[in-house]
């Protein structure tokens, strides 16, 4: 025998299989316990079971991100308490900070959801407490103003444009001229 030749078979190679044959007429029957139908209803299972959680995992993650602007609100109410109510560059820079990120908020509100889009999710909940809680913030941006008195609320704060009081009677001085 020589060096690196095997034996050969009829096809050239001892271990060879031809795939040549491409009839049909093969009836090779499943092994018992398999079925072709079950594989395939498996696979539908599984991929439904995949979809549903999928589904399930957007739902909550929309609720999370609905509920975010509540931290936010905790944490802007008491940035505002500790500012106090004299005008000062803080306590107004806090507040218009306050009334900024929720309208920042509400702008993009169809931003902020469409990772969570699907026919499954229902989004309209988690939309509407989001878009409540910043309503909310914006609500307490506003009652800082007031409380620093830099909203215009008192008639005195609109004296310019009263039209001047009418006079009711005339006083004159005390001399006479005749």
């Amino acid at each position: 025998m020589d060096k690196g030749k095997g034996v050969m078979g009829s096809s050239g190679r001892r271990w060879a299989v031809d795939f040549s044959d491409n009839s049909t007429s093969r009836d090779i029957i499943d092994p018992p316990g398999f079925s072709r139908a079950s594989l395939d209803q498996d696979d539908s299972t599984l991929s439904r079971q995949k979809k549903d959680a999928e589904s399930n995992w957007k739902s909550q993650k929309a609720w999370e991100v609905a509920q975010a602007p509540f931290k936010n609100l905790l944490m802007m109410g008491f940035m505002m308490w500790m500012a106090g109510n004299t005008v000062h560059l803080f306590s107004i820079g806090i507040t218009f900070s306050a009334l900024w990120q929720p309208i920042s908020a509400l702008q993009s509100v169809g931003k902020m959801f469409e990772p969570y889009k699907d026919a499954k999710v229902e989004l309209l909940g988690p939309k509407l407490v989001f878009i409540a809680l910043n309503l909310g913030g914006m609500l307490l941006g506003v009652w800082k103003l007031n409380s620093l008195g830099l909203l215009p609320t008192h008639t005195s704060d609109w004296v310019s444009s009263l039209a001047p009081a009418q006079e009711v009677e005339y006083s004159g001085g005390g001399l006479n001229f005749r």
